[in-house]
């Protein structure tokens, strides 16, 4: 009798502990409202702020002549979404501004993403059409994320922040996460989509 009490008691534990592992619950970090835009993005869309309401989703800032941070930073990406795809996670979508507006056309951002495994590339938006000036103010104001123009008119790199930020359904930045790190294990993808399936399990 002792036994089976035991075993039964041993049962309502690993049930409490599997039910509480599978209600983790959203918390959002930060409550930062995103600065109205309408934007260009690589297939020759209008994408805007009002536009991506009602669906999370996750951006970050990138170029296409980046010989640093941005490549791998894309790559992390993908491997976002990959996980989010295994886990049949739809309602959501990756916004990417150009740091680099003069350079980056639609057509030579759609070229830059073709060189990924992006596993589903209508939920990219890849956006262009503005001044340097103002990506550097909208990135400060929105995100508070460092993007500046290098000084060095011989050097065509822009200097801007590696960070992920994921945004809730009503346009405000809740979170964020390296996007790049020396170390790729560092980089925490699998928090990225944790938050995002938290995040649409508690508010869609």
């Amino acid at each position: 009798m002792k036994s089976k009490a035991l075993i039964f008691f041993l049962c309502l534990v690993s049930a409490a502990v599997l039910s509480a592992c599978g209600n983790v619950k959203f918390k959002a970090d930060y409550n930062v409202e995103i600065q109205t835009f309408e934007h260009e993005n690589q297939r020759g869309e209008q994408v805007s702020l009002d536009s991506l309401k009602g669906k999370p989703w996750i951006g970050m800032y990138i170029f296409t002549k980046c010989v640093s941070v941005c490549p791998p930073m894309t790559f992390n990406m993908t491997q976002v979404q990959e996980k989010l795809q295994k886990r049949g996670i739809e309602d959501y979508n990756i916004v990417a501004f150009s740091v680099d507006p003069e350079t980056d056309t639609p057509d030579v951002l759609a070229n830059y993403l073709a060189k990924y495994n992006v596993p589903d590339a209508s939920k990219w938006n890849l956006l262009t059409g503005y001044s340097q000036t103002y990506i550097e103010q909208f990135a400060e104001k929105s995100t508070k994320i460092l993007v500046r123009k290098n000084p060095d008119p011989n050097d065509d790199q822009v200097i801007h922040g590696n960070q992920f930020f994921l945004v809730d359904k009503d346009g405000k930045m809740v979170k964020m996460y390296n996007g790049y790190a020396d170390n790729a294990e560092d980089v925490p993808i699998d928090m990225v989509v944790s938050d995002i399936e938290s995040y649409i399990d508690e508010n869609l």
